[in-house]
């Protein structure tokens, strides 16, 4: 994250908080202040002030000799998710997938080189990785990825791909360029993309891109299977043809909800006088 701005409004304080939020990782839920100024390269008298004030709001706790997160940290992405609108829209046509395919359906959305789920219903089952609200992991190896990544154009496919990923895992499946540009080419052709085991061993998965009112895409749907469960074939010839029909019942939703007109009418706006009667 950025600590400089470009400008006069950027607000170092601000960032700085940001940035000590986004310092708690899965692997280190509960860090002491000499590890957040570590890992945040802050000064400790700055990252003390900065978790008591967080402290304070309510976004960070005291967990033994250390601090941890707050389920409050939520509010952050879940504001994001609400002020689109997708989640509401996504969750009767995510729940009737589930039922249909009985596997877990979730929602994610490009955010650099990764995905990030922004809305999930789950199936209980074992499964190699866990995955809830706010996981991210390499946009590339995931089918979800790859129907959004397929999307951007060419000169942006490479910038999003040069950006390090921030999920902390390594997937299984690292291609070459070539390879890369070939799989991409058919997931465009195609309209959903495959992923077998390549982000982790034991993960099948087949995805659809959603769609806003202007044909851009805005996230990927995807059925996610165990490999040791579900074959390729069953995956591709019974779920796929549920998953896009319910990709295009949600992106026809989030179309018709974007053309709604929002008027906000100003709260000092005077009053309209009374009808007059004609006589």
């Amino acid at each position: 994250m950025p600590r400089d701005g470009t400008g006069p409004d950027f607000i170092e304080a601000l960032a700085r908080g940001l940035e000590v939020i986004a310092a708690f990782r899965p692997d280190r839920p509960t860090m002491t202040l000499a590890e957040v100024a570590a890992a945040t390269d802050l000064a400790r008298p700055t990252a003390r002030r900065i978790l008591l004030t967080l402290r304070e709001l309510g976004y960070v706790r005291e967990a033994g000799r250390g601090y941890a997160l707050t389920p409050r940290v939520l509010e952050l992405g879940v504001a994001y998710v609400r002020s689109m609108g997708l989640w509401d829209v996504a969750r009767p046509h995510l729940e009737r997938l589930v039922e249909k395919t009985n596997e877990s359906c979730s929602i994610a959305q490009l955010d650099g080189s990764d995905i990030v789920y922004v809305a999930r219903v789950s199936v209980p089952k074992i499964v190699s990785l866990a995955v809830q609200i706010g996981t991210r992991f390499p946009a590339l190896p995931t089918s979800l990825g790859k129907v959004q990544l397929a999307a951007l154009p060419p000169g942006e496919l490479d910038r999003v791909l040069a950006e390090p990923t921030r999920s902390g895992l390594t997937p299984r499946w690292q291609p070459d360029r070539t390879e890369r540009d070939a799989v991409l080419r058919d997931v465009r052709a195609r309209g959903w993309a495959l992923t077998d085991e390549q982000l982790t061993l034991g993960i099948r998965s087949v995805a659809a891109p959603l769609r806003d009112g202007a044909g851009r895409v805005i996230a990927g749907v995807n059925v996610n299977c165990h490999a040791a469960e579900t074959t390729v074939k069953y995956l591709l010839d019974h779920h796929l043809p549920l998953l896009l029909q319910a990709a295009g019942e949600i992106s026809a939703d989030f179309a018709r909800l974007e053309s709604v007109p929002h008027v906000t009418v100003p709260a000092s706006q005077p009053p309209l006088p009374p009808a007059v009667p004609i006589t």
